[in-house]
């Protein structure tokens, strides 16, 4: 397939970006992204150093004329969100994704595109790659692991940075400056269960709950969109409260940080109640669609006779699990009483898998507040507790408060203004950024995160506005011009 987006402006930045398609970079598995970035710098005969994660700077010297400019940290995330539509052949760890323009856009074939945050990392390299543009002493910071843990940027060394100034450019809304971000933890779930035989004179049944639009769990979860865990379960525990149906396998949502947006079930049902098992189905699925069908117009759910399954999951385990998947709060907990439109606290249902032994269940919550982080972790926790199951916490990350006083938030207003005729807003996110580690390495470090529009990340839907690219672009040169006035 032939490169299409060198056609686009800034030409060297959507170059490049093709190029970070072509290179395969899941989470935890950033070998061949890491190879790639070094590469460039040896080609460029830029000096670059890795720790001992494999977060990775490269330096560039200051252009002439601008040596006395303080250091400035350029900062992106390497890795990316590995989600794609059913029926849609693609192996992450080996196929290039496949970018398409459509109707002022870029997204990808099927898949996520991976522009959170490749479109960062592609503008840090048009800087590392030109001879032309001007600024002062600049490090290059790319971060490992940042989508499923944060990893890189908790194991980040306190000496591995020279500058004090960071630009993080890893935000998805074209205009907006962020200055701060909610904290977040996991709260992990398992459920033993033991396999018993399968029921005599029943039948199978395959639910499926898909169409969703999903989205990320921290900039999305305020929308209104549905959950297919929490879609499929309802489903599921009513047709155990009315038709004795039995759980076989249970699967739904692939990330901690992603709204689950497909879900499937293999149950079997007493034959007997065949035609009111699929009567209440076709109820229930009538009633959910109504209620959705503003926020979720392509939610499809659906029903097929399946293969019987060897194995059912016993019937107190799966008692327990529908009760307290019902039970566990997904979605916004509040909103901050101080900042307008931004959620403060909320909690996101991420998935259900399965092994021959165990039901595992990851949730993630997020809030400004470490207490309210701590509280909302507490009460997902209990609702499992009480129904017998394991729960663990994982560390968490701490939040990044905001700074009206920052000097970069000064120098970013003014270039924005000046370029653009009119004023950005300048926010906290609810989503998490590495800014608050960071910060907590490194007191003092004066710091911001922006970046073009992006939609849909972490979906299949995701996409990149493609004037908002040049914007990007724009307002990163200038304040690389302004930063030492």
């Amino acid at each position: 397939m032939g490169k299409v987006l060198g056609q686009l402006e800034p030409q060297r930045v959507w170059e490049l970006f093709e190029d970070i398609c072509q290179v395969p970079r899941p989470s935890k598995k950033e070998e061949k992204i890491l190879a790639y970035l070094c590469d460039f710098a040896k080609e460029r005969s830029l000096t670059y150093r890795q720790d001992k994660l494999k977060n990775l700077v490269i330096e560039k010297p200051a252009t002439k004329g601008y040596e006395h400019f303080p250091t400035v940290v350029l900062q992106s995330h390497v890795d990316m969100v590995c989600e794609k539509n059913s029926g849609v052949e693609h192996n992450f760890d080996t196929d290039p994704i496949r970018p398409l323009i459509t109707d002022g856009w870029v997204k990808a074939d099927g898949t996520t595109l991976g522009a959170d945050d490749g479109i960062g990392m592609a503008v840090q390299l048009a800087i590392l790659d030109s001879n032309v543009i001007e600024h002062g002493p600049i490090e290059c910071l790319f971060t490992v692991d940042e989508e499923t843990g944060l990893t890189g940027a908790f194991g980040l060394e306190k000496d591995f940075l020279n500058g004090r100034i960071l630009l993080n450019l890893d935000s998805e809304d074209d205009g907006e400056l962020f200055i701060g971000c909610a904290g977040g933890i996991d709260t992990m779930v398992t459920f033993p269960y033991e396999q018993v035989s399968a029921e005599a004179d029943h039948i199978a049944y395959r639910i499926s709950v898909t169409g969703l639009l999903g989205g990320h769990s921290g900039d999305d979860i305020h929308k209104g969109r549905g959950n297919a865990n929490k879609v499929l379960n309802r489903l599921l525990w009513n047709f155990d409260k009315m038709y004795e149906v039995r759980l076989a396998e249970i699967k739904g949502g692939n990330l901690r940080n992603a709204i689950a947006r497909e879900a499937f079930a293999t149950v079997t049902v007493p034959r007997r109640y065949k035609m009111d098992f699929l009567d209440l189905f076709k109820t229930l699925s009538s009633q959910i669609r109504a209620e959705m069908k503003t926020n979720e117009p392509d939610l499809d759910i659906s029903v097929a006779e399946a293969v019987m399954p060897q194995f059912l999951v016993d019937y107190g385990t799966q008692s327990n699990l529908l009760n307290a998947l019902y039970a566990c709060p997904h979605g916004v907990m509040a909103m901050s009483p101080d900042i307008v439109g931004l959620v403060e606290t909320s909690t996101n249902l991420a998935s259900v898998s399965m092994t021959p032994k165990e039901i595992i269940i990851a949730t993630s919550q997020r809030s400004s507040l470490d207490s309210g982080k701590r509280d909302v972790a507490d009460m997902v926790a209990s609702v499992f507790l009480l129904a017998g199951a394991k729960v663990r916490h994982g560390d968490g990350y701490p939040g990044w408060t905001p700074n009206m006083d920052s000097k970069i938030l000064a120098v970013m207003k003014k270039a924005y203004a000046g370029l653009f005729g009119e004023e950005p807003k300048v926010l906290a996110i609810h989503a998490g950024l590495e800014c608050g580690l960071i910060g907590e390495k490194y007191p003092g470090m004066d710091m911001i995160s922006y970046g073009p529009t992006i939609k849909g990340a972490h979906s299949p839907d995701e996409r990149i506005e493609i004037s908002t690219v040049e914007k990007f672009w724009d307002l990163t040169l200038e304040v690389l011009k302004r930063v030492g006035n």
